[in-house]
């Protein structure tokens, strides 16, 4: 089990989300999600799903977080993170921010 892993991912916030500057409701944001997830799973690269639609400051490098040891992002996200396998992409996984997708690296 790794302690450490690499990891990007795609934040779609909404205006119930902890620190969200968006008029975006949650339903909106859970669909948009649902929507990335499934051009990612007809191919679309994640990287430059990150840069077009991510509204975390990430997004810039295309969702990449780097390297993270357990238990240093909020449960769910981790939980989620540590959960895949490498080129792993989760499911929608929310978390006080909004929503997220998560693609395992390394």
């Amino acid at each position: 089990m790794a302690d450490q892993i690499r990891a990007s991912h795609i934040l779609i916030a909404h205006n119930e989300g902890r620190g969200a500057a968006t008029s975006r409701s949650r339903e909106e944001a859970a669909q948009q999600t649902a929507a990335l997830k499934a051009q990612i799973s007809e191919g679309a690269d994640f990287a430059d799903l990150a840069r077009e639609n991510s509204d975390c400051p990430s997004s810039a490098g295309g969702g990449d977080l780097g390297k993270f040891p357990r238990g240093a992002m909020v449960q769910p996200f981790d939980d989620a993170a540590f959960a895949l396998d490498v080129d792993e992409v989760s499911d929608v996984v929310e978390t006080e921010f909004g929503y997220h997708l998560i693609h395992r690296t390394e």
